[in-house]
């Protein structure tokens, strides 16, 4: 797949995430996944396989959490995606980057940002 696909393939997965469809949200996560919580919180570290993902989505879920993605910048297998983010009331800006493989699935999540929000919500 090239950048435009996995572009395409992200919008659709934030929109089918924000839409509370977690079936097609997970559609094109590949099961080897690995997604990156960063921060010094209960939630930092990394997540293996969709089982994982699907599990701390609930936990994010659970404290409200909603993202607002307004940019998506494809440039081979990453996507990088600028988005507003809600958590537990509160609002921040939060940057994406989502890595893809050769058939279009997401293998690689990572939040990159300030943390502060994530760290006060699930302090360790």
């Amino acid at each position: 797949m090239g950048a435009q696909e996995n572009k395409q393939t992200a919008q659709a997965g934030y929109a089918a995430f924000s839409s509370g469809d977690a079936e097609a949200a997970m559609s094109s996560v590949d099961e080897s996944i690995e997604w990156t919580v960063r921060g010094n919180n209960a939630l930092t570290g990394t997540y293996r396989g969709r089982q994982a993902v699907g599990e701390l989505w609930g936990k994010f879920l659970a404290q409200g959490f909603r993202t607002s993605p307004h940019d998506f910048i494809a440039d081979g297998d990453k996507v990088v995606v600028l988005t507003t983010i809600e958590l537990a009331g509160e609002t921040a800006e939060s940057v994406d980057v989502l890595t893809y493989n050769g058939a279009g699935h997401l293998i690689a999540f990572d939040t990159l940002g300030d943390t502060s929000l994530a760290d006060r919500v699930f302090a360790s």
